[in-house]
């Protein structure tokens, strides 16, 4: 079974998503903005994913770009940050057992199907 942790307001989360489910594969959706992940849960992601928390960062965001351009955290603390605002968490991101991938492009999903 897949896991999705998916925004439906982007085009990029929803291409994946519409992957996964031509594949026929088995999907949970975690909407993360209204089912905000655990600190524990998105270090468990990132470990999947083989990333730090910085790499999954959106640092377009206004948010970011408003209140955490420039700065440095610990891995920890920019866990905790996203936690606090779940709108910069890089998205889609797909679990499937131990491996992860970021959506990005769509296709990556599929080396997961």
């Amino acid at each position: 079974m897949l896991k999705i942790y998916h925004n439906p307001r982007c085009s990029k989360s929803r291409q994946t998503l519409n992957i996964i489910q031509e594949a026929g594969a088995e999907v949970e959706i975690v909407e993360y903005l209204k089912e905000v992940p655990t600190a524990d849960e998105l270090k468990s992601v990132l470990s999947k994913l083989n990333l730090e928390a910085v790499d999954i960062l959106r640092k377009g965001e206004a948010i970011f770009k408003e209140q955490f351009k420039g700065q440095t955290h610990t891995n920890d603390e920019w866990v905790d940050i996203m936690i606090a605002n779940p709108k910069l968490i890089e998205r889609p991101i797909v679990v499937k057992g131990d491996k992860a991938v970021l959506g990005r492009p769509p296709e990556n999903v599929n080396s997961l199907l």
